[in-house]
Protein backbone atom coordinates (compact mmCIF):
# COMPACT_ATOMS: atom_id res chain seq x y z
CA UNK A 1 0.00 0.00 0.00
CA UNK A 2 1.36 3.23 -1.54
CA UNK A 3 0.86 5.87 1.38
CA UNK A 4 1.63 9.23 2.30
CA UNK A 5 2.59 9.08 6.42
CA UNK A 6 3.66 12.18 6.41
CA UNK A 7 0.55 14.30 5.43
CA UNK A 8 0.52 17.92 7.20
CA UNK A 9 -3.37 18.73 6.88
CA UNK A 10 -6.98 16.83 7.23
CA UNK A 11 -10.37 17.54 5.94
CA UNK A 12 -11.28 18.55 9.82
CA UNK A 13 -8.39 20.88 10.64
CA UNK A 14 -9.20 22.22 7.04
CA UNK A 15 -12.88 22.88 7.89
CA UNK A 16 -12.16 24.09 10.86
CA UNK A 17 -9.92 26.56 10.49
CA UNK A 18 -11.78 29.39 11.01
CA UNK A 19 -12.64 31.34 14.12
CA UNK A 20 -16.29 31.51 14.18
CA UNK A 21 -16.73 27.96 13.54
CA UNK A 22 -14.67 27.12 16.54
CA UNK A 23 -16.68 29.63 18.06
CA UNK A 24 -19.48 27.78 17.01
CA UNK A 25 -18.48 23.78 17.97
CA UNK A 26 -16.58 25.17 21.60
CA UNK A 27 -20.02 27.04 22.68
CA UNK A 28 -21.59 23.17 21.41
CA UNK A 29 -19.41 21.13 23.43
CA UNK A 30 -19.17 23.25 26.76
CA UNK A 31 -22.68 24.70 26.39
CA UNK A 32 -21.46 27.93 26.85
CA UNK A 33 -22.25 31.36 25.28
CA UNK A 34 -19.38 33.34 23.23
CA UNK A 35 -20.16 36.78 22.19
CA UNK A 36 -19.09 37.22 18.40
CA UNK A 37 -16.58 40.25 19.86
CA UNK A 38 -14.90 37.64 22.29
CA UNK A 39 -11.27 37.39 20.08
CA UNK A 40 -10.23 33.65 19.05
CA UNK A 41 -6.81 33.74 17.53
CA UNK A 42 -5.71 30.33 15.84
CA UNK A 43 -2.20 28.78 16.96
CA UNK A 44 -2.41 25.32 15.13
CA UNK A 45 1.19 23.80 14.99
CA UNK A 46 1.08 24.19 11.51
CA UNK A 47 4.50 23.67 10.70
CA UNK A 48 6.12 22.19 13.41
CA UNK A 49 6.28 18.18 13.02
CA UNK A 50 6.10 16.26 16.07
CA UNK A 51 6.92 12.73 15.08
CA UNK A 52 5.29 13.23 11.65
CA UNK A 53 2.11 14.94 12.29
CA UNK A 54 1.14 18.16 13.33
CA UNK A 55 -1.63 18.91 15.92
CA UNK A 56 -5.24 19.36 14.30
CA UNK A 57 -6.34 22.45 15.80
CA UNK A 58 -5.43 24.53 18.34
CA UNK A 59 -6.96 28.26 19.28
CA UNK A 60 -6.66 30.37 22.18
CA UNK A 61 -10.44 32.53 23.24
CA UNK A 62 -9.93 35.91 24.52
CA UNK A 63 -6.08 35.28 25.44
CA UNK A 64 -7.44 33.44 29.05
CA UNK A 65 -7.92 30.05 27.67
CA UNK A 66 -6.16 27.29 25.13
CA UNK A 67 -8.08 24.77 23.51
CA UNK A 68 -6.67 21.92 21.79
CA UNK A 69 -8.85 19.46 19.63
CA UNK A 70 -8.22 16.76 18.15
CA UNK A 71 -10.07 14.60 15.39
CA UNK A 72 -9.09 11.12 15.72
CA UNK A 73 -10.79 7.79 13.05
CA UNK A 74 -9.01 5.65 15.67
CA UNK A 75 -9.05 4.40 19.02
CA UNK A 76 -6.33 5.79 21.27
CA UNK A 77 -5.61 5.74 24.98
CA UNK A 78 -2.61 7.95 24.99
CA UNK A 79 -4.29 10.58 23.62
CA UNK A 80 -3.58 12.64 27.16
CA UNK A 81 0.67 12.31 26.27
CA UNK A 82 0.21 13.32 22.80
CA UNK A 83 -1.52 15.90 24.02
CA UNK A 84 0.68 16.64 26.86
CA UNK A 85 3.44 17.24 24.12
CA UNK A 86 1.64 19.12 22.04
CA UNK A 87 1.04 21.50 24.67
CA UNK A 88 4.29 22.24 25.68
CA UNK A 89 5.13 23.06 21.99
CA UNK A 90 2.44 25.20 21.81
CA UNK A 91 3.38 27.54 25.25
CA UNK A 92 7.22 27.51 23.63
CA UNK A 93 5.42 29.34 20.99
CA UNK A 94 3.34 31.73 22.75
CA UNK A 95 5.67 32.26 25.66
CA UNK A 96 8.97 34.32 25.80
CA UNK A 97 11.06 31.86 27.30
CA UNK A 98 13.23 34.73 28.95
CA UNK A 99 10.16 35.85 31.36
CA UNK A 100 10.44 32.21 33.03
CA UNK A 101 13.53 33.22 34.58
CA UNK A 102 12.00 36.21 36.10
CA UNK A 103 10.17 36.61 39.79
CA UNK A 104 7.34 37.69 38.45
CA UNK A 105 4.97 34.88 37.93
CA UNK A 106 4.20 34.44 34.39
CA UNK A 107 0.31 34.21 33.48
CA UNK A 108 -0.62 31.62 30.94
CA UNK A 109 -3.81 30.61 29.17
CA UNK A 110 -5.60 27.94 30.86
CA UNK A 111 -5.69 25.06 28.90
CA UNK A 112 -8.74 22.40 27.57
CA UNK A 113 -8.01 19.05 26.01
CA UNK A 114 -10.86 17.60 23.54
CA UNK A 115 -10.58 14.47 20.82
CA UNK A 116 -13.15 14.16 18.68
CA UNK A 117 -13.74 10.55 17.51
CA UNK A 118 -15.33 9.43 14.64
CA UNK A 119 -13.80 6.39 13.75
CA UNK A 120 -16.06 2.84 13.31
CA UNK A 121 -15.51 0.84 16.28
CA UNK A 122 -17.73 1.24 19.03
CA UNK A 123 -17.27 4.16 21.59
CA UNK A 124 -18.78 5.40 23.92
CA UNK A 125 -20.94 8.89 23.89
CA UNK A 126 -18.45 10.60 26.18
CA UNK A 127 -15.18 9.20 27.90
CA UNK A 128 -12.37 10.71 30.22
CA UNK A 129 -9.05 9.91 29.84
CA UNK A 130 -6.23 10.48 32.07
CA UNK A 131 -2.38 11.28 31.67
CA UNK A 132 -2.41 9.34 35.26
CA UNK A 133 -3.80 6.44 33.83
CA UNK A 134 -0.24 5.77 31.81
CA UNK A 135 1.93 6.04 35.21
CA UNK A 136 3.62 3.37 36.39
CA UNK A 137 2.70 1.75 39.82
CA UNK A 138 4.96 2.45 42.68
CA UNK A 139 3.35 0.55 45.26
CA UNK A 140 6.07 -1.41 47.07
CA UNK A 141 8.85 0.35 46.26
CA UNK A 142 11.91 1.07 48.74
CA UNK A 143 14.90 2.72 49.52
CA UNK A 144 17.58 2.11 51.78
CA UNK A 145 18.41 4.38 54.51
CA UNK A 146 22.40 5.18 54.86
CA UNK A 147 23.57 2.96 57.41
CA UNK A 148 20.83 0.68 57.60
CA UNK A 149 21.12 -2.33 55.63
CA UNK A 150 17.74 -2.87 55.37
CA UNK A 151 15.31 -1.65 52.92
CA UNK A 152 12.67 1.21 54.06
CA UNK A 153 9.23 0.99 52.20
CA UNK A 154 8.66 4.21 50.94
CA UNK A 155 5.19 3.86 49.39
CA UNK A 156 2.22 2.70 51.95
CA UNK A 157 -0.60 0.75 49.80
CA UNK A 158 -2.94 2.22 52.23
CA UNK A 159 -1.72 5.80 51.61
CA UNK A 160 -3.46 7.42 48.39
CA UNK A 161 -0.21 8.32 46.13
CA UNK A 162 0.02 12.10 45.52
CA UNK A 163 -0.52 13.05 41.75
CA UNK A 164 2.10 15.90 41.12
CA UNK A 165 1.45 15.63 36.92
CA UNK A 166 -1.86 15.88 35.47
CA UNK A 167 -3.91 16.78 32.10
CA UNK A 168 -7.55 15.51 31.53
CA UNK A 169 -8.83 15.07 27.82
CA UNK A 170 -12.29 14.73 26.97
CA UNK A 171 -13.54 12.40 24.28
CA UNK A 172 -16.52 12.65 22.49
CA UNK A 173 -18.27 10.31 19.95
CA UNK A 174 -19.47 12.79 16.90
CA UNK A 175 -20.87 9.39 14.70
CA UNK A 176 -23.86 10.11 12.99
CA UNK A 177 -26.30 9.37 15.58
CA UNK A 178 -24.10 10.04 18.69
CA UNK A 179 -24.05 13.11 21.15
CA UNK A 180 -26.75 14.51 19.33
CA UNK A 181 -27.15 17.72 20.99
CA UNK A 182 -23.84 19.02 20.52
CA UNK A 183 -24.41 17.68 16.66
CA UNK A 184 -27.47 19.94 16.40
CA UNK A 185 -25.93 23.17 18.20
CA UNK A 186 -22.81 22.79 15.77
CA UNK A 187 -24.08 22.54 12.14
CA UNK A 188 -20.65 22.41 10.59
CA UNK A 189 -19.98 19.64 12.85
CA UNK A 190 -22.96 17.78 12.25
CA UNK A 191 -22.87 18.18 8.18
CA UNK A 192 -18.88 16.67 8.78
CA UNK A 193 -20.37 13.82 10.16
CA UNK A 194 -22.76 13.57 7.84
CA UNK A 195 -20.12 13.42 5.28
CA UNK A 196 -17.89 11.11 6.65
CA UNK A 197 -21.24 8.71 7.22
CA UNK A 198 -21.91 9.10 3.07
CA UNK A 199 -18.23 8.25 2.32
CA UNK A 200 -19.00 4.58 4.72
CA UNK A 201 -22.29 4.19 2.98
CA UNK A 202 -21.32 4.13 -0.69
CA UNK A 203 -18.24 2.08 0.30
CA UNK A 204 -20.24 -0.67 1.73
CA UNK A 205 -22.33 -0.46 -1.31
CA UNK A 206 -19.06 -1.43 -2.81
CA UNK A 207 -17.62 1.50 -4.68
CA UNK A 208 -13.96 1.73 -4.13
CA UNK A 209 -12.65 4.15 -2.01
CA UNK A 210 -12.02 6.81 -3.91
CA UNK A 211 -15.15 6.78 -5.82
CA UNK A 212 -16.88 6.69 -2.26
CA UNK A 213 -15.26 10.13 -1.47
CA UNK A 214 -15.95 11.54 -5.26
CA UNK A 215 -19.65 10.29 -4.32
CA UNK A 216 -20.47 11.81 -0.80
CA UNK A 217 -18.49 15.10 -2.28
CA UNK A 218 -21.21 15.28 -4.87
CA UNK A 219 -24.17 14.12 -2.53
CA UNK A 220 -23.41 16.72 -0.18
CA UNK A 221 -23.20 19.65 -2.47
CA UNK A 222 -26.53 18.52 -3.89
CA UNK A 223 -27.73 18.20 -0.77
CA UNK A 224 -26.50 21.62 0.93
CA UNK A 225 -24.08 19.90 3.14
CA UNK A 226 -20.82 21.47 3.57
CA UNK A 227 -21.68 23.27 -0.27
CA UNK A 228 -19.19 26.32 -0.13
CA UNK A 229 -16.51 24.23 1.54
CA UNK A 230 -16.80 21.08 -0.94
CA UNK A 231 -17.28 23.54 -3.93
CA UNK A 232 -14.02 25.30 -3.09
CA UNK A 233 -11.90 22.36 -1.73
CA UNK A 234 -13.89 19.36 -3.52
CA UNK A 235 -10.42 17.97 -5.15
CA UNK A 236 -8.81 18.99 -2.25
CA UNK A 237 -10.87 17.26 0.17
CA UNK A 238 -10.30 14.02 -2.14
CA UNK A 239 -6.96 13.74 -1.87
CA UNK A 240 -6.79 14.51 2.19
CA UNK A 241 -9.99 12.21 2.65
CA UNK A 242 -8.25 9.39 0.23
CA UNK A 243 -5.10 9.90 2.21
CA UNK A 244 -6.44 10.02 5.63
CA UNK A 245 -8.54 6.43 4.92
CA UNK A 246 -5.53 4.88 4.12
CA UNK A 247 -3.42 5.63 6.21
CA UNK A 248 -5.90 4.26 8.64
CA UNK A 249 -5.71 1.20 6.85
CA UNK A 250 -1.92 1.49 6.57
CA UNK A 251 -1.78 1.11 10.48
CA UNK A 252 -4.28 -1.33 11.16
CA UNK A 253 -2.19 -3.57 8.63
CA UNK A 254 0.38 -2.96 10.73
CA UNK A 255 -0.94 -3.36 14.11
CA UNK A 256 -2.13 -6.98 12.85
CA UNK A 257 0.83 -7.60 11.26
CA UNK A 258 2.69 -6.62 14.53
CA UNK A 259 0.42 -8.89 16.79
CA UNK A 260 1.38 -11.81 14.22
CA UNK A 261 4.76 -11.06 14.51
CA UNK A 262 4.36 -11.23 18.46
CA UNK A 263 2.37 -14.80 18.40
CA UNK A 264 4.94 -16.03 15.90
CA UNK A 265 7.63 -15.18 18.21
CA UNK A 266 5.85 -16.26 21.19
CA UNK A 267 5.34 -19.52 20.01
CA UNK A 268 9.22 -20.02 19.04
CA UNK A 269 10.29 -19.14 22.48
CA UNK A 270 7.56 -21.92 23.84
CA UNK A 271 9.18 -24.11 21.38
CA UNK A 272 12.73 -23.28 22.75
CA UNK A 273 12.01 -23.71 25.84
CA UNK A 274 9.84 -27.45 25.76
CA UNK A 275 12.73 -28.38 23.52
CA UNK A 276 15.60 -27.23 26.10
CA UNK A 277 13.30 -29.26 28.43
CA UNK A 278 13.90 -32.86 26.54
CA UNK A 279 10.35 -32.59 25.00
CA UNK A 280 9.89 -34.30 21.41
CA UNK A 281 9.96 -32.63 18.26
CA UNK A 282 6.31 -34.16 17.82
CA UNK A 283 4.84 -32.97 21.41
CA UNK A 284 6.03 -29.48 20.54
CA UNK A 285 4.67 -29.63 17.30
CA UNK A 286 1.64 -30.24 19.10
CA UNK A 287 1.57 -27.70 21.51
CA UNK A 288 3.02 -24.76 19.33
CA UNK A 289 1.65 -25.87 15.28
CA UNK A 290 5.16 -25.17 14.55
CA UNK A 291 6.56 -27.75 11.69
CA UNK A 292 9.46 -30.02 11.74
CA UNK A 293 12.34 -28.08 9.57
CA UNK A 294 11.47 -24.79 12.10
CA UNK A 295 12.06 -27.11 15.18
CA UNK A 296 15.06 -27.94 14.20
CA UNK A 297 16.63 -24.47 12.99
CA UNK A 298 15.51 -23.58 17.32
CA UNK A 299 17.37 -26.80 18.54
CA UNK A 300 20.26 -26.15 15.97
CA UNK A 301 20.72 -21.91 17.49
CA UNK A 302 20.42 -23.62 20.90
CA UNK A 303 23.24 -26.13 20.54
Amino acid sequence: MNVNLKYKNSVFSLLFNDPDILRELYCAIEGVVLPPDVPISINTLSNALIKGKVNDISFIIDNKLIVLIEHQSTINENMPLRLFKYIENVYDVIIDSKKLYKEKLVRIPRPEFIVLYNGEKQYPERKELKLSDAFLNIEGLTLEEKGNKSPILICETTIPHRISLELVVQVYNINHGHNLEILQKCETLNNYSVFICKIREYQKTGLALEKSIEAAVKYCIGNNILKDFLKNHGSEVINMSFLEYNFDDHMAVIREEAIEEGLEKGREEIARNALRKGYSFEEVTSITGLDLEILKNIQDRQN
